[in-house]
Parts: C-alpha cells; sequence; structure tokens
C-alpha cells in the first residue's frame, strides 16, 4: 500500500441548505483497495460519494485525489482524474443502445484502446454483448446496472465509485455483479470505493469498511471484523445472512 491514499476525505462537511447531511467525515482508499461505506437509508452515504465528485462541494474539510486537492473543483475536472462513478439509480441513456451507451463512457482524451475496452466489458457482463443493439431502457434492471458500470469502466477509471449497486436487484445477479468487481481488483488492481446498503454483500466484498449514521462515521475496521461486529450485525445483519 502506499503511505498516501489514493483518495483522503478529511473532515468533510456538507450542507443541503441549513442541513447538514456529513459532519466531519474522514476516509481513506489506499490504491488497489475496495473499500465500502455501510449505513441505512439516509445515512448520508450518497451524499459523500457526490460531494467526492463535486457535487455539491464540501463546505468545510477537503478531498484530496492523488495528493492534489480536488475539493473546489468542478465535476469535469474531477472526472478527467479518471475517477468514474456508478451513479445510484443507474442512470443510463435509455433511448441509446448497450453500444452507444458505452461509447458515452469511452475517455475522449484517448480512443486507441476503445475495441479493446468495449471487449472487456463484454468479458466481464456477457449479457451486454448479447444487448449490444438493444435500447437501455428495455434492458432488465440488472442490466442496467451492468451497463452503468461498463459504461464508467469504459473511462479507464483510476478510481471506481459505486453507489448502491445491488439497489433492487435479485440475489443472483447481485452476485453476478459483485463477483465481476471483485475480479477487476484482483486482476487490474481497480480500487473500488463502494457505498451499499446491503451490508452483508458489501462487507464479504470489501478489504475495508466505515459505518455512517447520521452523516457520521461510526465505526471503520477490516470488513470481516466488522461482519462479526456485534453493533454491525445487530443493525445491519439481522434478519440477512450471516
Amino acid at each position: 500500500m502506499n503511505a498516501t491514499p489514493l483518495l483522503k476525505v478529511d473532515a468533510i462537511e456538507t450542507y443541503y441548505g441549513s442541513i447538514r447531511a456529513l459532519d466531519k467525515v474522514s476516509i481513506d482508499v489506499n490504491e488497489g483497495e475496495i473499500v465500502t461505506l455501510i449505513g441505512s437509508n439516509g445515512a448520508g452515504k450518497s451524499t459523500l460519494m457526490m460531494t467526492i465528485c463535486g457535487s455539491p462541494q464540501a463546505r468545510s474539510g477537503s478531498v484530496t485525489f492523488q495528493g492534489q486537492d480536488i475539493t473546489r473543483l468542478p465535476m469535469h475536472e474531477i472526472a478527467r482524474m479518471r475517477i468514474a462513478q456508478s451513479p445510484e439509480g443507474r442512470r443510463i441513456f435509455p433511448r441509446l443502445t448497450v453500444r452507444e451507451n458505452l461509447q458515452m463512457g469511452a475517455s475522449l482524451d484517448d480512443l486507441k484502446y476503445y475495441d479493446e475496452d468495449v471487449e472487456r466489458i463484454f468479458t466481464l457482463f456477457p449479457r451486454l454483448k448479447e444487448r449490444i443493439n438493444q435500447r437501455g431502457g428495455t434492458l432488465s434492471g440488472g442490466e442496467q446496472q451492468m451497463l452503468a458500470i461498463g459504461r464508467a469502466l469504459m473511462a479507464r477509471p483510476k478510481l471506481l465509485l459505486l453507489d448502491e449497486p445491488s439497489l433492487g436487484l435479485a440475489p443472483l445477479i447481485i452476485k453476478q455483479i459483485f463477483d465481476a468487481i471483485r475480479e477487476l481488483n484482483r486482476t487490474e488492481g481497480l480500487t473500488v470505493f463502494l457505498v451499499e446498503q446491503n451490508a452483508f454483500a458489501a462487507l464479504k466484498l470489501a478489504h475495508r469498511a466505515y459505518v455512517l449514521v447520521n452523516g457520521r462515521v461510526t465505526m471503520s475496521g477490516q470488513s470481516r471484523e466488522l461482519l462479526t461486529n456485534p453493533e454491525v450485525r445487530a443493525a445491519y445483519l439481522e434478519g440477512g445472512r450471516h
């Protein structure tokens, strides 16, 4: 691991009007790690993800990527630093085909890897190859999530941000998607920051984890330790798999 985290969020506070959504939140993501942020609905997880991407911007504290302060940069400049996001709710282009959606994600700075990157996505998600000329809006929920992740990967990111990738999906599809993320991390060293309500799946996937409650980080540690932590089990794993 590098001594300096790839992504460092330091004591950020984010507001919506006068309402404080994030209260001095600090997290680190080292190069080559999968780090997850778990918490219940409304805890502020997606707000943190959006703050990293620059909208909304943190009112105080800082966000640093590869040692550079990006707290006040506009969204498009942050994206050009090869931070790619697969947002909550997928947000693919419903009227565009699978191929066209992937084209929208490709790095405009360097298209020489385009064909190679498309094949890489189809190897990860063979279902997308079968649907290559199908409009995004006609895909199943799981296929749309695969497409959203594939589109983000087309930018060849140094950091992949995943916001609730399991939301609304069947367990088998969740497993396929999380297996693909694990494989990318294992074979390519892709760094992933995952925001997820499905605590069991997220903790099984990630190396380290943070717990967010009402806009504050209340706990952090190795994922395998949090999986067995009584507080985490009671709050997020009861009724789920153990």
